[in-house]
């Protein structure tokens, strides 16, 4: 009797996935649905008769892995014409400036919006009903490819164009927000296009309508959104395979410290591009790991903890490309209780402290935080990141309350 039990407990525990894994439909589950699956269940009906450009790159892909640019191409109902590429291209494979040129498998012409241009020109645009966004984002505001979205959207208004927004999950979920919200006027570029927080918990879906009615666009707009997807989900809840938003967004873990820890990329250290886990690491050849693990672990973070690590980025054009890097891992233990914005605080004031003028303030840090004032305060008068995240309570409570109109999902 005892094998036996033994054997069923082992079947089970072999059916059952692991987290990060994904859910399986074999056991009742709905995969979510994104907008491009609705859309090819519609049959393309609400883009009857368009000639539209399409705004995409690697993640724009059907839950049965066919990129929605071949979708388009083969469909008779719209007619696709034009491409347009984010940050990193339209394979997500650059990570540098990127150039306009022609897709080799369908012949289209490729519009690059991280080039000479970040907004499409009346010419990129001549002859088209439509622009259709279709993108993966990771939900943190200093990531581009929301800033192309707005971008695009005010193009499409200016020249009459309509746009529709084929809706995916945040993969971080869509209930927590944090961080700093720039004031309107350090808003524009790609990195704060609008005054959002860090971490605003929305869909590239609802922040179109933010933008849109919040923020004066006034395009033509119409989402098409996904099916059977929760706010509280994170993205190994959706079913759905993780596809590298851009080359050095690999895990979800990462992408659910970036918001908070992201800003450690404008110091001179490294963030361990080019590594498998980017984002998660972070240090330097001057550093210490193990002292800067063990004073990160004193400060009790819930849900996260620290160790030290080496690593070797290899990712050209940041620092430290080829040397042996010391520094800090971080694992998020509970997702539900941890805070990255915290914990990136802490870090930038840590590393200041263990390496005066070794460790510095490259251009960028205000503009990615947020915050006009926050390098002085917490490195100049060294201010507790606890007054500092107070600080920033009341914005994100009046964020919270202006964007529930453009939810679209429960919880």
């Amino acid at each position: 009797m005892n094998v036996w039990w033994a054997l069923i407990l082992s079947l089970v525990a072999v059916c059952l996935p692991c987290q990060g894994e994904g859910m399986d439909d074999s056991a009742g589950f709905e995969k979510v649905q994104n907008g491009i699956d609705v859309l090819l269940a519609e049959q393309f009906a609400p883009l009857q008769g368009l000639t539209v450009g399409l705004i995409t790159n690697h993640t724009g892909r059907s839950l049965d892995g066919t990129s929605t640019i071949d979708l388009f191409h083969r469909t008779r109902v719209c007619r696709l014409k034009a491409l347009f590429s984010p940050e990193h291209g339209i394979q997500g494979l650059a990570d540098e400036k990127v150039h306009s040129g022609t897709d080799a498998h369908t012949g289209l012409k490729v519009f690059s919006l991280y080039g000479d241009s970040r907004k499409p020109t009346p010419d990129m645009l001549k002859g088209l009903d439509a622009l259709v966004f279709d993108i993966q984002d990771i939900g943190t505001r200093f990531y581009t490819y929301i800033g192309t979205l707005s971008l695009c959207m005010q193009a499409a208004r200016e020249n009459d164009l309509q746009v529709i927004v084929l809706d995916r999950p945040n993969p971080i979920g869509g209930i927590k927000i944090g961080g700093a919200i720039p004031s309107a006027a350090d808003c524009g570029d790609l990195v704060s296009i609008h005054p959002i927080p860090t971490c605003h918990g929305m869909t590239v879906g609802e922040l179109a309508g933010l933008f849109n009615d919040q923020f004066g666009i006034g395009c033509r707009l119409s989402v098409i959104p996904m099916k059977n997807w929760k706010r509280a989900w994170y993205f190994d809840e959706t079913g759905q395979k993780w596809v590298n938003p851009s080359p050095n967004m690999k895990t979800l873990e990462g992408a659910f410290l970036y918001p908070g820890i992201g800003i450690c990329e404008t110091l001179n250290l490294s963030v361990a591009r080019g590594t498998d886990h980017p984002f998660e690491m972070y240090g330097a050849p001057c550093m210490d790991g193990s002292r800067i693990s063990e004073e990160m672990s004193h400060l009790g973070l819930p849900g996260l903890e620290f160790f030290p690590v080496d690593f070797i980025p290899t990712a050209s054009g940041h620092p430290f490309r080829g040397q042996v890097c010391h520094g800090v891992r971080i694992e998020v233990t509970d997702r539900s209780i941890a805070d990255p914005f915290r914990a990136g605080l802490h870090l930038v004031q840590l590393f200041q402290r263990l390496y005066p003028g070794q460790i510095q303030w490259r251009k960028g840090f205000d503009a990615l935080a947020g915050d006009r004032t926050l390098w002085r305060r917490l490195i100049t008068e060294q201010e507790d990141p606890a007054s500092i995240l107070a600080g920033w309570e009341k914005p994100l409570e009046q964020f919270r309350e202006v964007r529930k109109k453009y939810l679209l999902y429960s919880e």
